[in-house]
Parts: C-alpha cells; structure tokens; sequence
C-alpha cells in the first residue's frame, strides 16, 4: 500500500487546524498572470483553502500583461525603483488590463473549480482611497532627480467591510490595486503594497506573495542561495548592500510593513513551483523566504 498520500494528509492536518478560520491575504503577480497553467494551478489551489476552512482574499498585478499592451499599442513602459511611471494613457490601459480583463479571469477560474469570486477595484464601496505619491528624489547614475511617478498612489484609508461582508458569506474577493481618491480621480498603486494594507487592515493571519522567483536571493543568478528569513531590521541594509534591488524593493517594504502592523508573517514564493501555495501553508518545511519580527519567528 502507498502511504505517501496518506503521510502528506497526516502533516497538513495541524496546519489546517491551526488555521481554520483565519483571513490570507494572496497577492498574484508575475507570470502567472499570463500563463493559463500556472494561473489555473494557484487558483485551484486558493479555492481548496476556501473549503478546508481558511478565509482567502486575492489581490492581483498585472505588470507583465500591461507592459505587453502598451508595447502593442506602441508606448514604452518606464519603471524607477520598481514602479511605473503613470501617465493619463498609461493609466487607461492599466485600468483596462487590472480590472477588465485579468480581474475577470480570476473570478471565472474560481468559479470554474466550484468556489465563489466576487471581482472588485478598490475603488467599490471606497475600499481604498489614495493620494498621488509626490514627486520623489531618485538616484540615477549618481545623480539626484525630481522624478514624478505620474498616476501612482499612496494608500490612505482601506475599508475592510465590504471584504469582510464577502468572506463571511463563503465568497472569495478578487481586488484590483485601481483606487482614487477624494476628488474622484483614479490612481494606480503597486499591488504588493495594496496586499500588505489589506492584509494588515483585515488583521490576517499571513500575507503571500507569489512571484517568478524563489524568495530574495543573495545572487540574483543562483536559487541555492535563497535567504529563507528575514526580519524586519534587516531589509534596509540589504536594499543598501544590493541584494534587495529594482522590483524587489517594494515587495519586501511592503512585506516588512505589513509585519511591523500586525501581520503575523509575509511569505515570498515563487508561483511558477507546482502548488507552492499549498507546500507552503501545509508542509513542515517552507520554500521561499518568510519576513517575520523576533517574537514571531517560531
């Protein structure tokens, strides 16, 4: 007889009874976003949680797909310190890529393997409500500039309540990181940073981050060497030293933000490894790297 099945039910079973109940807070990213299979196999994935008893709320990007129709559409993506430079049209098409097409396509594989999405900006029910991130002083090529990211936001309130009204009822939210602000006026803000203020508004019990890569490594160039944890003191000397650099910077910010607010732990993991998810929540040993506070770390 095979017990290899059965071993895998027997180690996932304290993880599911440690975390039945509790909200996490899914940030999709990466090429998942425009490969069906991978995107297919994370889904699948979100909606057994759902039915083990786990409350998951999925936040998308969508970097990829968007920097592939501005280049459709003849316009150059522009990124400093790992954000996009927004301007009007650039803008619409992020707006057009987030909630009209990639936000859609999750909510139809949820439904798709029996569980119940409900698609939403931040926009609805004033979830998130921003201001226009001020222009900021970059370093380029060792010199200062004023750079100004354009239509990029900074979050100022989450209003968890209508998150909460979903999750209650069995639903699975779906959220786009298009907010606004007072005036009306929409404003994109990185989905890393509106998982980890979500996930901190919703008190949730994890916050992951599924990326293209295997968590943070000390040589972009070499999986072995994968940093598996990192406290929270520790991220601003490694984006100084250069191990933390251009796309990373936010997502691990985020991460630490999220942590220092209340989160219990932010786990970085590569979406591309079949059922990282799961490998990650229910089995006793983690892939990827985990940003965690001292007293958290067991």
């Amino acid at each position: 007889m095979d017990l290899k099945r059965e071993n895998v039910l027997i180690e996932a079973l304290p993880y599911i009874q440690k975390f039945y109940d509790s909200i996490m807070v899914i940030k999709l990213g990466g090429h998942a976003m425009v490969d069906p299979g991978i995107m297919d196999d994370i889904i699948r994935d979100v909606v057994l949680l759902r039915f083990v008893g786990i409350h998951p709320v999925i936040v998308h990007g969508g970097g990829p797909e968007i920097t592939e129709k501005m280049e459709r559409m003849g316009k150059k993506s522009e990124f400093i310190g790992g954000l996009r430079i927004t301007d009007d049209e650039t803008l619409e098409i992020a707006r057009m890529v987030l909630v009209g097409n990639i936000n859609t396509k999750i909510v139809s594989l949820i439904g798709r393997h029996g569980g119940n999405g409900v698609g939403l900006s931040g926009k609805d029910g004033k979830m998130i409500l921003a201001r226009k991130k001020p222009p900021q002083k970059v370093r380029i090529k060792e010199m200062e500039h004023d750079v100004d990211f354009g239509w990029v936001g900074d979050t100022e309130i989450i209003n968890p309540e209508l998150i909460h009204i979903l999750t209650e009822k069995s639903y699975i939210p779906v959220i786009s990181p298009i907010a606004m602000d007072t005036k009306g006026n929409t404003l994109n803000i990185n989905a890393d940073v509106v998982a980890s203020d979500i996930a901190t508004s919703l008190n949730a019990e994890k916050l992951i981050l599924l990326t293209d890569v295997t968590g943070v490594l000390r040589d972009k160039d070499d999986p072995s060497t994968r940093i598996s944890r990192i406290k929270v003191e520790e991220v601003e000397q490694l984006i100084e030293d250069g191990v933390i650099s251009a796309g990373m910077i936010p997502k691990i910010r985020s991460a630490a933000s999220a942590v220092i607010s209340g989160v219990d732990r932010v786990h970085i993991i590569n979406g591309s490894v079949s059922h990282s998810l799961l490998l990650e929540l229910f089995t006793d040993t983690g892939i990827g790297t985990m940003v965690y506070e001292e007293e958290n770390s067991n």
